[in-house]
């Protein structure tokens, strides 16, 4: 099916604002793991531009070149699994190359579309998916799926669902991850709370955080847009209009519904009364704070826990608890973030294949496994816990036992299958600064949340104009 295609000079304009705002989990400036150690591949990213875009290796193999947003130490993991697939069969070799943070990939990806000389394939952020599928450069991994009846019960539901629209999977996921409640188990214990018995409701959140504020150790949640969005979510509640925009192209954000406002209320509550204390909107200094113990509790995505615990060390017991809810709320769960896996469609169709080739490899159990021990990351391979290697990394952190227990036990509906807009990266910082503003006591919470509402909703109504 031919995808619909952006104006060009419009697109360019988009990506360019791309290019400017934050990325999502798994890679948005200092709120994700992706661009951790981002520095330390600057000189990577120079050495593999330098040789970048080779059409083959030799005339045995077909040369695919693969951008992704992996820093650091995720950028050395993803480097392996390269190594390990180009040493397995001898028909494709992949080159892997750093491109940065994500918004900087894109807006690569869109410069080089019309000279041919960008990926074979590249990783993109989840809140890219939209204008991944509206820029119709891509070839739907579904196209290779049903070519060869590959097997996709074997992938997690809960991942490949965001990934899916219209009954079509458009990408493969890569690197998934949800948030999680991060407790410090030996302030509990110090304020007379049951280290064992994690608060699960907003207001078992808020009983806690009074008592361990008592004792001198707050909650701190970062102001990050993705909180809000698994807020919605765990709720059962769409971000968008037209089933999360999913049943129709999204044309208004519901911020500042139901959900949200008493989300927000919830949090303003804990910060008014000193339970919680505002660090802003980096992650990472919530993750610092938790380190020294000077938070109680935390939000983090489950990428984190390994960092986490690892960090923490012997100075306390970390615990681990599903991500908070409203008092009475029954359906809801969490949307995955992170990345997934992009053919381009401007390339050969051999090209395209040997892509492909390289996808289903990074979805073997094995593989799956590999990656999760290394990152962090869920495996999206439903047999990868059957590996021994992952079996033993969840005995020596069985905290992440919660993250997959929270990911099975969300209930798949349009609300957990995830919004998709194609300003999801503008509307996300929106959200940011509304909720700085209801914080902070310039608007109430209401009016803040009814501001972004409307921002977003012109901005998407200006980019679904675009859209042909």
């Amino acid at each position: 099916m031919r995808q619909p295609k952006l104006k060009s000079s419009l697109l360019l304009i988009t990506v360019l604002l791309l290019s400017m705002l934050a990325t999502a989990c798994g890679g948005a400036n200092t709120n994700t793991a992706s661009n951790a150690g981002a520095a330390s591949n600057n000189k990577q990213a120079a050495n593999a531009n330098s040789n970048g875009n080779k059409e083959e290796t030799s005339a045995s193999k077909t040369k695919v070149v693969w951008w992704h947003s992996m820093g650091g130490e995720l950028g050395k993991a993803a480097d392996q699994l390269v190594t390990d697939f180009n040493a397995s069969q001898s028909t494709v070799e992949v080159e892997a190359v750093y491109q940065g943070t994500y918004d900087e990939s894109l807006n690569k990806m869109k410069a080089s579309l019309d000279s041919k000389s960008g990926p074979s394939l590249i990783q993109v952020y989840e809140i890219g998916s939209r204008f991944m599928i509206d820029s119709g450069a891509i070839t739907p991994v579904q196209n290779f799926i049903d070519q060869e009846s590959y097997d996709v019960s074997q992938l997690e539901e809960n991942i490949a669902g965001y990934y899916t629209f219209d009954g079509k999977q458009y990408s493969m996921p890569f690197n998934t991850s949800n948030p999680i409640l991060y407790y410090n188990k030996d302030l509990f214990k110090a304020a007379g709370l049951d280290p064992e018995k994690a608060p699960a409701t907003y207001e078992e959140v808020k009983q806690a955080a009074d008592k361990l504020a008592q004792k001198g150790a707050p909650a701190s949640f970062a102001i990050y847009g993705w909180f809000m969005e698994q807020f919605f979510a765990n709720q059962g509640a769409e971000y968008v209009n037209n089933g999360n925009g999913r049943t129709a192209p999204a044309d208004a954000s519901l911020v500042n519904s139901e959900a949200g406002t008493k989300t927000l209320d919830w949090w303003k509550g804990l910060i008014d009364s000193k339970a919680a204390i505002n660090l802003g909107r980096k992650t990472d200094d919530t993750k610092k704070a938790f380190l020294a113990g000077q938070i109680s509790m935390t939000l983090d995505s489950t990428a984190s826990l390994r960092g986490i615990v690892d960090g923490v060390g012997d100075k306390f017991e970390v615990g681990t608890a599903f991500l908070p809810k409203p008092d009475g709320t029954e359906d809801g769960g969490v949307v995955v973030g992170g990345a997934s896996l992009w053919i381009l469609n401007n390339k050969p169709e051999a090209e395209q294949q040997a892509a492909w080739e390289f996808i289903k490899f990074l979805a073997q159990p094995d593989t799956q496994a590999k990656w999760h021990i290394s990152t962090g990351y869920f495996p999206i391979t439903k047999k990868a816990y059957e590996e021994q290697i992952v079996k033993d990394n969840l005995a020596k952190y069985p905290q992440f036992q919660t993250a997959i227990d929270q990911l099975h036990a969300s209930k798949p509906s349009q609300a957990t299958q995830g919004a998709v807009m194609g300003v999801f990266p503008e509307a996300r910082q929106i959200v940011e600064s509304a909720i700085e503003e209801a914080l902070g006591g310039s608007k109430t919470t209401k009016q803040a949340l009814d501001d972004a509402s409307k921002e977003i909703s012109s901005k998407i109504e200006n980019y679904n104009k675009t859209v042909k």
